[in-house]
Formats: structure tokens, sequence, C-alpha cells
């Protein structure tokens, strides 16, 4: 019997909405669900869950996270990104892993 806690895709796009968003896409006070680039960060937010659920330690998400900002996206360094990155990776570790 698994132990892992199951998280929705939108309980998922709200953390990445609400905590995360490296480009900057939705305006303050808006909401996600209806915006045509809804899916647009899925894929990153997805593999941080599937390696929580393999057992990645919590330094590993943010260190990802950073990585995908950084050098994936091309935003270098800047303001908050690591705080950003490190509630993220907190919140979706909550969900998926029944001891955090």
């Amino acid at each position: 019997m698994s132990t892992d806690l199951p998280i929705t895709l939108s309980r998922l796009r709200d953390i990445g909405w609400k905590e995360w968003d490296p480009i900057g896409l939705l305006p303050a006070g808006e909401a996600w669900d209806q915006k045509p680039f809804a899916d647009e960060y899925d894929d990153y937010l997805r593999k941080v869950v599937a390696d929580f659920r393999s057992g990645s330690p919590l330094a590993e998400a943010v260190k990802y996270l950073l990585r995908i900002e950084r050098e994936h996206m091309s935003l270098g360094t800047r303001l908050g990104q690591k705080a950003r990155a490190e509630a993220t990776a907190r919140s979706i570790q909550r969900f998926v892993v029944p001891s955090a």
C-alpha cells in the first residue's frame, strides 16, 4: 500500500502560480485557471512531485527549481528567487511526503 498523498493538478498549479511563477506571467490578484498559459509550469512541478516521491530531499527540489529558473528559463539570479523556490518546494513536499 502506497503512503503517497495525492496531489491534484489544480492544487499543484495553485502552488506554482502563487509561490513560484518565475516568469511573472500572472498579474497580481488574478486567477490562473482561466488563463491560456495555466499549464506553463506543470512539467517542472510534476518533476518535483516525482522526486519527492522517490525520496529526494527538499534541498534537491530547491536546487532543481533554481536551475530551471536561472539556466533553462535564462532568468539569471534575481532577488527573492531562492525564497520562492524554497516556499514552492516546501508546499509541494507537504502534500506528497507524509512525514514532511
